[in-house]
């Protein structure tokens, strides 16, 4: 007799819905729920659901939506999904977020091929068996380094409850839940308490209304995240459970944090885990790595409490009234900085600021934009489009130039710093990029020959590509923060790069071109030797897509190290003769150890600097 054969465990799924108003923090409470599953020892995916009709993020303005984040397969997806990628240190692919344009796109194609026989195409069922059918399937797509199937899918409804454009989306998950079976679907509703009046007083009513609508569409939820300036009150939480139908325990209460690295501990100290076990039948397989992990999450936002000594840096851009537009970049500077053991004091400079039409225009916003910029730290300037504000980038990067200070660039940032070289070092007046003045004499910067001239959605160079270091660029900064590879992959998104034609007039004047494309045609990266500039490194591809908490992005780290001060001690220990140095660096062996004595002594730095390099020794396990 056989033995039978063991079943499947079958797949659970966590919806997150929002309600009141939108940007109420979705995003973080259903990242911050997947980081937790994770300590569990489960594997974790997730999928963002945009009501727009656009088919991608990649033509919308940063103002308008935020940064457009890029994944490993060039798709240009919303922001939420760098959130994912950071919390679960998961790679999601562009099928991970779903538009109202991508599912109609495929239903009308479908019905232009005659697969629906015939039959009237409709909203039910139709659309929403699609929407259906899509989540299931990539609910299945391995998203880590296992290469199994995620145990738990976690799907994000983009807006909020009521919305006219969310209404197939709502419609399909309440048919889903049926599909996918009770015992495998849980809710979690993310709502809004505010306080009015001089007393302070949370008021239940937006939530209790958030509620009627959602069951009036036929979702029922089995939690209820209450997000408010302050805790929520226990009578204010018993009120909302007995109004909106949940137990109390599955109230939570998510007020303002110091950081969003603080809302899973905050999750975590009111039994989410339990609270979702016991609805999806949840059984953990716990590992030493799974219990590490919520271990070193915990030292890292015990370490953000405790940092003192300040870091400032200087983001030089063009959308900085929405600081969303450069949400990556912010991250990757904090995750840098917590590992060099530093406060990050960020400064916003809107580019146009620094111009010098802006002084007679508006003097007070033109002398506080170069009274920041000549205070900081560190310069970045990050990507952008269009000529607006370039001028005054130009100018902030001649001043990191001349004055020494840590320059980092990104994507435009790269070909700014180019420009900036051509004209002021190589004597290439008027040096420009055609982007930004198509009749210049020196065009330094052209558009990439393969780019369309006419559709710009998705035509760009998009995704995760290989950089190759040159012959010779062994002792070169980034290539040694890189760990001395070959080459590296990281994420693009371009349709300008350095016209090929000036390179030799560029290298000739000391800009080094130490990364190229595959084909060794296209520049990537470039940087001054350490001798005439502590750190001034430009890169094509955008290094913020790839950072983790715990896993700071070298290109940062290095910027970070060079703007405290601390990058030449960090290099010496990179050293192959100091192997005891090499042996204990880029690890997270505690988050609260102090630096070995003997690598101290190998890197041969003073005991009153430790502290301030320890974070870098324990920086990536």
């Amino acid at each position: 007799m056989s033995s039978p054969t063991a079943q499947p465990t079958p797949k659970k799924y966590i919806l997150v819905t929002g309600g009141v108003i939108s940007g109420i923090g979705k995003g973080v409470i259903a990242s911050s729920t997947g980081l937790l599953l994770r300590t569990m020892g489960l594997r974790v995916t997730a999928i963002k659901i945009d009501p727009y009709l656009n088919i991608d993020a990649g033509t919308m303005s940063p103002l308008d939506h935020g940064e457009v984040f890029v994944l490993d397969d060039g798709g240009e997806v919303d922001l939420d999904l760098g959130n994912y990628e950071r919390f679960l240190d998961v790679t999601l692919s562009r099928e991970n977020n779903i538009t109202t344009g991508k599912i109609y796109r495929d239903v009308i194609e479908r019905e232009r091929k005659g697969d629906y026989l015939g039959k009237t195409v409709q909203v039910v069922p139709h659309i929403t068996d699609a929407i259906q059918d899509w989540v299931e399937r990539v609910a299945k797509i391995p998203v880590d380094d296992s290469g199994l199937e995620p145990d738990v899918c976690i799907v994000e409804m983009g807006g909020t409850v009521g919305d006219i454009e969310s209404a197939p989306f709502i419609e399909a998950m309440r048919q889903f839940q049926f599909r996918v079976g009770h015992e495998n679907f849980c809710l979690i509703h993310v709502s809004m308490v505010p306080i009015v009046g001089s007393v302070g007083e949370q008021k239940t009513k937006p939530t209790q209304a958030s509620v009627r609508d959602l069951r009036g569409l036929g979702l029922t939820p089995d939690l209820i995240a209450c997000r408010s300036s302050a805790p929520l009150e226990a009578s204010v939480a018993q009120k909302i459970s007995m109004f909106c139908h949940v137990p109390s325990t599955n109230v939570l209460a998510v007020h303002d944090c110091p950081s969003v690295y603080h809302v899973p501990l905050l999750l975590h100290e009111q039994q989410l885990l339990t609270t979702i076990s016991k609805r999806l039948n949840l059984a953990p397989r716990e590992t030493q790595a799974s219990v590490s992990l919520f271990s070193k999450w915990k030292q890292l936002c015990q370490r953000l409490e405790r940092l003192h000594d300040v870091v400032k840096i200087v983001l030089v851009g063009k959308y900085t009234y929405l600081h969303d537009s450069y949400i990556s970049v912010v991250k990757s500077l904090e995750h840098a900085s917590l590992s060099c053991n530093r406060k990050l004091k960020l400064e916003w400079v809107e580019a146009t600021d620094l111009e010098p039409e802006m002084q007679s225009t508006d003097a007070l916003k033109y002398h506080d934009a170069w009274k920041s910029v000549c205070s900081a730290n560190g310069i970045l300037i990050p990507g952008g489009f269009g000529v607006r504000g370039t001028e005054g980038m130009i100018l902030a990067a001649k001043h990191a130039r001349e004055n020494k200070i840590p320059y980092l660039g990104i994507c435009l940032g790269f070909q700014i710093a180019v420009i900036e070289f051509a004209r002021n070092v190589v004597g290439l007046e008027g040096a420009n990029s055609t982007e930004l003045d198509a009749d210049t004499k020196h065009d330094v910067v052209i558009f990439m020959p393969e780019i369309s001239k006419t559709h710009v959605g998705g035509t760009m160079r998009l995704g995760s590509k290989n950089t190759l270091f040159g012959a010779g660029s062994e002792g070169s900064i980034i290539r040694r923060l890189y760990g001395g590879k070959p080459s590296v992959d990281e994420r693009h998104r371009h349709r300008y790069e350095v016209n090929p034609k000036y390179v030799d007039q560029l290298e000739a004047s000391g800009m080094k071109f130490i990364g190229r494309d595959e084909k060794e045609e296209r520049m990537i990266i470039l940087e001054r030797d350490m001798k005439d500039h502590p750190y001034f490194v430009a890169v094509q591809f955008h290094p913020e897509y790839k950072t983790k908490p715990l896993k700071p992005i070298p290109t940062f780290l290095g910027f970070i190290l060079a703007a405290s001060g601390l990058l030449p001690e960090y290099l010496d220990s990179l050293d192959p003769k100091t192997q005891q140095a090499k042996s204990n660096l880029g690890r997270y062996a505690s988050f609260d150890g102090e630096a070995p004595s003997e690598l101290l002594s190998a890197m041969n730095i003073k005991v009153e600097e430790a502290s301030g390099i320890k974070m870098v020794l324990n920086a990536k396990k």
